[in-house]
């Protein structure tokens, strides 16, 4: 049985039962997520702004990219959690590998915590189908695509506060204090999904709002 000693988790007395390291170092885990998110983030950005298609803003490409690398985090990374959490500390292969790091700064994701589990399944099998779903709304000019894209961003928001909430009530325990854990993990990569949903949500009541004011507009009739 494996010790608390033996695995990088806190608190440190946590027990893992038949806990397997990983194979990959933290820096080549990290890059690699890094790589395929902006990846992702890139190609929403260009198809924004492929020949034949009307003119797209900056920001607007930019949140073509932000729907599609969702859809991959979200489908992927926390499919895998979702399928895989009982067996995480004994899992080898690169996804298990990349959540044994980001556990670190969180290791309620190598015990199976219900709240967890709970919230990356809805995140998984709800948010990333539909962010896939809004990037091609976007894409198509559908008159449908704020309304999802307001549905994606609360959805994304609210799960990160409980995320937040629960974690604070719990006095911050499950995570490494070393900065690069705690505020760059824990802080830095969550807060994200923070600071642009809400950017999202105050651009989705801006054109819903624009798009109701001209429906109550008064009609002239025409003689």
């Amino acid at each position: 049985m494996t010790t608390a000693a033996e695995h990088p988790y806190w608190p440190r007395s946590l027990p893992l039962p038949g806990y397997v390291a990983a194979a990959l170092p933290g820096w080549q885990c990290a890059g690699l997520v890094g790589v395929a998110a902006a990846g992702l983030l890139a190609v929403g950005w260009l198809l924004g702004g492929a020949r034949g298609v009307a003119s797209r803003s900056h920001a607007h490409r930019l949140a073509l990219g932000w729907f599609l690398m969702c859809a991959g985090i979200h489908g992927v990374l926390e499919g895998f959690f979702s399928l895989r959490h009982r067996d995480l500390p004994h899992a080898t292969g690169l996804l298990a590998d990349v959540w044994k790091e980001y556990a670190k700064a969180d290791s309620r994701y190598m015990t199976s915590d219900d709240f967890t589990v709970a919230m990356e399944t809805v995140t998984a099998w709800a948010w990333g189908p539909l962010s896939f779903l809004t990037f091609l709304a976007l894409l198509r000019r559908h008159p449908a695509r704020y309304i999802l894209q307001l549905l994606v961003s609360l959805g994304q928001l609210y799960g990160d506060v409980l995320y937040f909430a629960t974690e604070a009530l719990a006095g911050w325990s499950h995570s490494d204090p070393h900065p690069l854990y705690f505020w760059g993990y824990f802080v830095g990569l969550n807060g994200v999904w923070v600071l642009v949903p809400c950017a999202l949500l105050a651009d989705s009541c801006r054109h819903l709002a624009a798009a109701q004011r001209a429906l109550d507009r008064p009609r002239h009739k025409s003689h």
